[in-house]
């Protein structure tokens, strides 16, 4: 529920590059990608993928749940920013940064590691969490001053006992794809109700779950509601020529 929206957006880029490259099997690395809850189901579709990561912890669960799912995943220790001493140039059809730009050092740096690995035609899907959305969250928790603080702070964080040291609003976003050379599609807002409902609404009603899954994706491009939810997310592509 929490990301079908995002699901919705992959499967629409799995398609074009598949149509694209005359190819089924997708080269896929996700950067960050820690325990495969991306990784795996794309592996299960057929990909190959790869989860580059710094956590050991994080990688041994990977094999834990690549194993359990029957499918193979390569595991590499390292971050963004060594992308391209461990993977080669050209060599991926898709990358991912699922919540990965919020504790790099250097965004801009780590995006631009991803680009040098995409192929001509290949993207990257970039998720980040949204600071508007963090201010209502605060708001709702009855934490008006870090709701304030999120909104007045550059970064978007709330203070030094916020976990998420920083924040992009998709405009961010779209300029750091533009940055590393890459073609951003539209901005999508994922979780705009999911975190605010109430679970025992959702899990005590027939068919309350599906949906939410419907509501999200019609909110997720909403010009107001978009820019609120609790991440958002892009697609950048690399031209093709």
């Amino acid at each position: 529920m929490r990301t079908a929206v995002v699901w919705d957006a992959l499967r629409a880029v799995l398609a074009e590059l598949a149509g694209a490259t005359g190819r089924d099997v997708l080269d896929i690395v996700d950067a960050g990608g820690g325990t495969g809850g991306f990784a795996v189901p794309l592996a299960a579709l057929g990909h190959t993928v790869t989860v580059v990561d710094p956590s050991p912890d994080s990688l041994a669960a990977l094999e834990r749940r690549a194993k359990e799912s029957g499918v193979a995943v390569r595991g590499l220790q390292g971050d963004a920013a060594d992308l391209g001493e461990l993977l080669s140039p050209g060599s991926a059809d898709l990358v991912l940064c699922h919540s990965v730009l919020e504790y790099v050092e250097d965004p801009a740096d780590a995006l631009a590691a991803m680009a040098g690995l995409l192929r001509p035609g290949g993207a990257v899907s970039v998720l980040a969490a949204n600071p508007v959305g963090a201010a209502v969250h605060r708001a709702l928790a009855g934490q008006f001053d870090e709701a304030g603080a999120v909104l007045a702070d550059p970064l978007g964080s709330w203070g030094d006992r916020d976990p998420t040291p920083r924040r992009f609003t998709g405009g961010a976003l779209t300029g750091l794809l533009a940055e590393a050379g890459l073609e951003a599609g539209p901005v999508l807002g994922v979780r705009v109700f999911a975190d605010l409902v109430p679970s025992r609404l959702v899990d005590g009603e027939p068919g309350a779950a599906e949906a939410l899954v419907a509501l999200e994706e019609t909110a997720s491009s909403h010009p107001v509601l978009r820019d609120i939810a609790a991440q958002l997310h892009v697609v950048g592509r690399r031209p093709s020529a």
